[in-house]
């Protein structure tokens, strides 16, 4: 079983980092957080991130029906450019795919992306889909394994991961909580999309040998989101980096003992960024050196949290960048709302 490719679709507007927090700045009702706000998203180690659409037209938002037809509208367009450039670089026909997980944690649609998409990607119409909500961060990670799950018991079979998050239409102009001012300083906009193979079909990506899903107890409050008539208002506690940092390395270690391994084994290292304090956490826990999240560091500072489609991004970096050796170990990890984590075994 293989992941056979990832591809990748950000939306067409960039801005840097102060630009968008001065457009915060003035967006604010209250102007005594400006000193906050720039302080804040001063020491998120990002550049700039990618925006679902112009930033003069997020003044237009003023209630959930606009945010969420601006959400569904860009979600169809990116997930079709993912899912298309994946199928390609995995030398798949779309007739061929026979499921596919959806996953967003920004926005609402029924029926959802994956369904309005099966024609306009040409998809069989005994195609099985598998729309996902609610999971966020380690959506795209838990995703993988689910698709895994999937070609285990159908060797011949081909399955496609999509994720597609737009935070930036989340945008919640009168929530002046910390974790509000954090969160709109540090999430993105883009689409990830992965091709999945049983391990009848070749292909060039690596294997996935193991999955593990960890759920901890009493956690709920760490991170999601409280939805009503104003959307989406984030939860997000200050434990978080906390967990990075104690609990994925105990995980990781009873994983990879599991299978008869130890952190040593391990060459590449795919972790959902979250953001610089849990990725700090998450290096610190595991005893990890710079140069092992290389890619999760770049892709923060290139685009943000994107939520569920970071750790994709990540693994789509990482295989263009980083050919390693044959047999290399490799960890694909995520945490997300719940609280809970995610954990691949790789193989190339």
């Amino acid at each position: 079983m293989k992941i056979a490719a990832v591809g990748t679709a950000f939306p067409d507007h960039w801005y840097d980092q102060q630009t968008l927090t001065e457009y915060l700045v003035a967006a604010m009702p209250d102007a005594r957080l400006a000193p906050r706000l720039r302080s804040l998203h001063s020491n998120t180690r990002i550049d700039g991130r990618y925006l679902a659409l112009p930033l003069e037209a997020y003044a237009e938002l003023t209630d959930f029906t606009k945010c969420n037809a601006a959400w569904l509208q860009a979600a169809l367009v990116l997930g079709e450019r993912a899912v298309r450039q994946a199928l390609e670089r995995a030398g798949i026909r779309p007739d061929e795919v026979d499921t596919i997980y959806f996953s967003t944690v920004t926005g609402l649609a029924s029926p959802s992306v994956d369904a309005r998409l099966m024609q306009r990607l040409g998809f069989r119409s005994d195609c099985k889909r598998v729309p996902m909500f609610g999971l966020g961060c380690v959506a795209g990670a838990a995703a993988v394994s689910r698709a895994i799950d999937y070609v285990r018991g159908e060797p011949d079979g081909v399955a496609v991961v999509l994720t597609v998050e737009l935070c930036s239409l989340t945008l919640q102009r009168e929530d002046r909580s910390v974790a509000n001012l954090i969160s709109i300083g540090l999430f993105g906009d883009g689409a990830a999309a992965a091709v999945v193979v049983g391990k009848n079909r070749p292909a060039k990506g690596p294997a996935v040998l193991a999955t593990r899903s960890v759920f901890y107890p009493d956690t709920q409050d760490v991170m999601g989101w409280n939805i009503g008539a104003h959307g989406f208002r984030i939860v997000l506690s200050a434990e978080v980096p906390e967990v990075a940092r104690q609990r994925v390395p105990v995980d990781v270690d009873a994983f990879l003992a599991a299978h008869g391994r130890t952190r040593r084994d391990v060459k590449r290292w795919i972790a959902h960024p979250g953001g610089p304090k849990v990725l700090q956490g998450l290096q610190e826990g595991l005893a990890l050196r710079d140069e092992d999240l290389r890619c999760s560091w770049q892709s923060l500072a290139k685009a943000g949290n994107l939520s569920s489609a970071s750790v994709l991004m990540i693994l789509e970096a990482t295989l263009r960048t980083n050919a390693g050796e044959p047999g290399d170990l490799g960890i694909m990890l995520a945490m997300g709302p719940g609280f809970c984590s995610e954990y691949l075994l790789l193989q190339w």
